[in-house]
C-alpha cells in the first residue's frame, strides 16, 4: 500500500499543475462579433465615447430614429421636434459599410462597392464604425469650420453636436438625445468579420484571447485593418474649365455617379430646391454649364458646394478628393455631354 502511495503522488503533482496552466481551447469569436469588445478583451484603452447610462431614457432605437428621420419617441411618450427642417444624417452619411478595403479612402473602388450593395455615393463618410474611429472633421475641415473643429476633433459627441447644428443646419441635442445616437452608433460598430482577416491572423488573435499569445500583438494586429479616421483634402476646380482635370472621362461611370450621387439629393427635391432627373432638359442644363464659371457648374459645387443664405438655410456640401476623385468628376462631365 505504502509503494502505491509513494508512486501515484507523482502522478497527482503532474495532475494539480495542469489544472493551473492556460487551456488550448480557442476562445470563440465570429464576423459578428464587434471588434471593440475583441479590443477590450485584449486590453486595449476603451473608447472615450462609451454610453452614458446614468441618462434617463436612452434608447439605441430611439438613436436610429433621430439619425434617419430626425423625429423620435421621447422618454415620456410623443415626438421630438424635428431636429432639423432641412437634412437628416442619412442625407450625407450612409448607415452601412460604403468601402471594400477599410484600409483607404479609395472613392474609385466606393463607388464599384455602392453600386454592387445600392447605396448612395455620399460627401460625409459612412456612420458604420465611426464608433472605432479615433478623432473627426479631419484635414481640411479646419478650414471650413475654423475653431468649431476643436472640441469636435478628439470627441466624437463634439463631432454629433457640430453636425447637428453647423452641418444639418438644426437645432442642438438634448443629452438623452445625444448618448441615444451614441447607443445606436454602437450597434453599427465594425466587426470581425469587415476586417477580412486570413486564418493565420484570425488564429493569433484567438491564442492572444486565451492567454496564449501576445495581447498587444493582436490588438495591434486587429487596429491596422481599418483607418480609425476619415482623411479630408480639399481640392479646387480645374483653373480652365473648359479643358477640366485633363482626363478622359467614362460616360458609363458617370451615369453610375448621376444616379448615386446628384439623384440622392435632388431626385425629386428630396434635399435640395433645385430638382433634377434623367430628362434631356435636366442632363442639358448641367451639360452647358459644366465648363463655365457659374454657380450652377458641377466643377463649383462638387468642388466648392454652396453656402446658407438668409432665408435657405439648406445648402450642398461639398465632396473632398476621397470622397469624389477628379477622374470621377470627369466620369460625370462624359455622361452629361
Amino acid at each position: 500500500m505504502r509503494k502505491l502511495i509513494v508512486f501515484s503522488l507523482p502522478l497527482v503533482l503532474v495532475l494539480v499543475l495542469a489544472a493551473f496552466q492556460p487551456q488550448s481551447t480557442p476562445v470563440s469569436i465570429n464576423d459578428q462579433t464587434p471588434v471593440a469588445d475583441v479590443l477590450k478583451q485584449l486590453g486595449a484603452p476603451a473608447l472615450p465615447h462609451q454610453v452614458r447610462t446614468d441618462v434617463a431614457g436612452v434608447s439605441a432605437e430611439v438613436g436610429r430614429q433621430l439619425v434617419t428621420t430626425g423625429i423620435a419617441t421621447t422618454p415620456r411618450g410623443g415626438s421630438t421636434r424635428r431636429q432639423s427642417k432641412h437634412f437628416v444624417c442619412t442625407s450625407c452619411h450612409n448607415i452601412q459599410k460604403e468601402d471594400p478595403n477599410l484600409t483607404a479612402a479609395d472613392p474609385e473602388a466606393r463607388l464599384a462597392y455602392a453600386v454592387a450593395q445600392g447605396l448612395p455615393f455620399l460627401p460625409g463618410t459612412t456612420l458604420y464604425g465611426v464608433v472605432n474611429r479615433r478623432t473627426y472633421y479631419n484635414g481640411d475641415y479646419e478650414k471650413k469650420y475654423g475653431d468649431l473643429v476643436r472640441p469636435a476633433r478628439n470627441d466624437l459627441r463634439g463631432a454629433i453636436a457640430l453636425c447637428a447644428t453647423e452641418c444639418a443646419q438644426g437645432r442642438e441635442l438634448q443629452d438623452w438625445e445625444m448618448e441615444s445616437i451614441l447607443a445606436y452608433l454602437w450597434t453599427i460598430g465594425l466587426t470581425i468579420g469587415d476586417l477580412q482577416l486570413k486564418p493565420d491572423e484570425l488564429a493569433l488573435v484567438q491564442r492572444a484571447l486565451a492567454q496564449q499569445g501576445n495581447t498587444r500583438q493582436a490588438a495591434d494586429l486587429l487596429q491596422t485593418k481599418y483607418l480609425d479616421h476619415s482623411p479630408a483634402t480639399f481640392v479646387t476646380p480645374p483653373t480652365d474649365r473648359q479643358a477640366g482635370y485633363g482626363m478622359k472621362g467614362d460616360a458609363q461611370r458617370g451615369a453610375l455617379l448621376y444616379e448615386h450621387s446628384c439623384l440622392h439629393c435632388h431626385g425629386e427635391r428630396r434635399y435640395s430646391f433645385f430638382n433634377l432627373d434623367k430628362s434631356a432638359y435636366s442632363l442639358g442644363f448641367l451639360a452647358k454649364h459644366f465648363p463655365v464659371y457659374t454657380r450652377y457648374s458641377t466643377y463649383q459645387v462638387v468642388r466648392y458646394g454652396t453656402s446658407p443664405i438668409n432665408g435657405k438655410p439648406a445648402y450642398m456640401p461639398h465632396y473632398t478628393q476621397e470622397r469624389m476623385s477628379h477622374q470621377q468628376v470627369e466620369d460625370l462631365r462624359a455622361f452629361l455631354e
